[in-house]
């Protein structure tokens, strides 16, 4: 049943939100709920009289009282605990708070703490958020998103779990991605959280730790697999189909081998994307673009290596490849600036057992024939930076320290300015702290990490490294996907996103080698970035036909602000 439907009065063209529920009811629920701020009208007409105490405050005074009580919170995880149990309590102070506070919270809603939350999300729960699909009630699938309160359903962030940041397979404990995920598509892109479902496809866990676990609370058996899976994923496809025609679902943390597929399968069915794959390999793309300003180069003029080659690796590689055939190279000419590492080491062409996606981006055995290598039956990391004499290097591997001092050095020896992205996330999975490239390089590498560093003295001048996050990009692609009506995402639309982000970086950032905008104006970079999608689909033939000044206003109209609504109670107290 539906609580509330957003209104506008036609008399005063007052925006309000006609109300179902009454009483407690009303003050437990999470998004509905205003607490002191409830006005004396309010409380008469809509059953709160004698329910709260007689001062009425306003959302500032809330957020102050929240924040006196967040600081007094002595660790992370403890912070994280209170954000999502004022989250379950009231979402409008929730975002709010969130909102004018991004660089404190911003680490605690999403990495690196909400990892740290994950893995003990059994342990620390204190109520269940969003939608659970799992092999047990897949079959009343219509019946569960027809019982979903929200008036609209516009957007759809789903795990399975499987692959959580650098930390593996959390089950249904990673559910706390998506929470994280939509916390930011509402603070950072300005999606209306009554617009915003999280999901968790719980379909088992190989996690023996988590299977014995007594406390575990998702579907304790093996994961589905093959066959099973593949047709578990149509029907929640389906279903949202269904239910949610206009909706956008954006993938989030499925192990690479069902990524790659998923998004395969589905990305001209419906509208949707992979973060793990595109918004990664669209900020890190962006980042190099201005790094390209910074030293007045092209792509066509460096060497890059890649290490790690999961789906941040390959959004990033598919990214690079296709910039070097902007500027005019071959297929063949593109591929020789760019050198893949994994696992097995270079991906080199004659190596067995490389998924296709992977085999886009081998080196061929004879282009490497002259290579001088430290041991001659094995290509390490360090031979491949000295003889690619590499001036970008990437790492998406949660390998804490990869990039060691000998590593840095040697990129230092490449080039005058070496580019060094250390991607992974959280903290303790990154391939070398700022600080370490920095003194490596005496102080001149391009730096961008996946997790928020502090900056850096060296000779008396501040270095700063850019985070490389995805919260630049994917809210932003979301909002301009749905506010263009767009029926697909597009690779054109990461691009034309990308170069748009890059575009924000201003002559003072620049001046201090900063590869991306402040976090702090993460709205203008969410607007900027809807723009630019949204112009893509309506140039490509997939989106509204308005121009670029009407879209800038659809837009700003679409972000919504984290203030209270005033509440009217509904005709007959339901709605069907």
């Amino acid at each position: 049943m539906k609580t509330f439907l957003m209104k506008t009065d036609p008399l005063t063209s007052e925006n309000y939100l006609e109300v179902c529920l009454r009483g407690q009811e009303l003050i437990h629920d999470p998004f509905l709920n205003k607490a002191s701020a409830f006005t004396e009208e309010e409380r008469m007409s809509l059953g709160l009289s004698g329910l709260l105490r007689s001062s009425i405050s306003n959302i500032n005074a809330q957020r102050q009282r929240s924040y006196e009580m967040f600081s007094r919170k002595e660790d992370d995880i403890e912070k994280y605990i209170f954000l999502q149990s004022l989250l379950n309590r009231n979402e409008t102070l929730f975002y709010n708070l969130l909102c004018n506070n991004l660089s404190e919270m911003l680490p605690i809603v999403y990495t690196p703490t909400v990892g740290k939350a994950c893995l003990m999300l059994s342990h620390i729960s204190r109520d269940d958020r969003g939608i659970y699909i799992s092999p047990q009630n897949i079959g009343n699938i219509d019946k569960i998103f027809k019982e979903v309160s929200l008036p609209n359903v516009y957007l759809i962030v789903v795990t399975d779990g499987e692959r959580i940041l650098g930390l593996g397979d959390l089950g249904s404990d990673g559910m706390g991605i998506p929470v994280g995920k939509i916390n930011l598509y509402v603070a950072a892109g300005g999606l209306h959280p009554a617009s915003c479902l999280p999901i968790c496809l719980d379909v088992g866990t190989n996690n023996q730790k988590l299977i014995d676990d007594p406390l575990y609370l998702g579907y304790k058996e093996k994961r589905l697999e093959g066959k099973e899976y593949d047709e578990f994923v149509e029907r929640f496809v389906l279903g949202v189909k269904r239910n949610f025609p206009n909706a956008l679902l954006q993938w989030e943390d499925f192990a690479k081998h069902k990524a790659f597929k998923l998004l395969e399968r589905y990305h001209e069915r419906i509208l949707s994307f992979n973060d793990d794959i595109q918004g990664t390999g669209s900020v890190s793309l962006a980042a190099l673009l201005t790094a390209m300003k910074i030293k007045k180069q092209q792509f066509k003029d460096q060497r890059f290596v890649v290490v790690g080659m999961g789906q941040a690796g390959t959004g990033i590689s598919t990214n690079i490849f296709n910039m070097l055939k902007e500027e005019g190279l071959s297929d063949e000419e593109a591929k020789s600036r760019l050198f893949a590492f994994d696992v097995p080491g270079l991906l080199i062409d004659d190596l067995e057992g490389l998924t296709d996606t992977q085999k886009r981006f081998t080196q061929s055995r004879s282009s490497i024939s002259n290579w001088k290598l430290e041991s001659p039956n094995k290509i390490s990391l360090l031979d491949v930076i000295k003889n690619s004499k590499a001036t970008v290097l990437i790492g998406v591997t949660a390998t804490n320290g990869l990039f060691n001092q000998d590593i840095l050095k040697q990129m230092a020896k490449n080039v005058e300015q070496p580019v060094i992205f250390a991607l992974s996330n959280p903290t303790s999975k990154s391939e070398c702290t700022l600080e370490e490239a920095v003194i490596a390089t005496n102080g001149k590498a391009l730096v961008a990490t996946g997790s928020p560093f502090p900056q850096v003295e060296f000779n008396g001048k501040k270095v700063y490294a850019s985070q490389c996050n995805n919260m630049f990009m994917f809210p932003g692609v979301g909002l301009g996907a749905l506010v263009s009506r767009s029926t697909r995402v597009t690779t054109k639309m990461f691009l034309m996103a990308s170069k748009a982000l890059s575009e924000l970086v201003n002559i003072d950032q620049l001046n201090k080698n900063m590869l991306l905008p402040e976090l702090n104006d993460i709205r203008m970079v969410s607007a900027s970035v809807a723009k630019a999608v949204a112009v893509e689909a309506r140039d490509s033939g997939l989106g509204r036909l308005l121009t670029n000044n009407e879209y800038e206003q659809v837009i700003k109209k679409a972000q919504w602000e984290p203030e209270y609504y005033p509440y009217r109670p509904a005709p007959n107290n339901c709605f069907e």
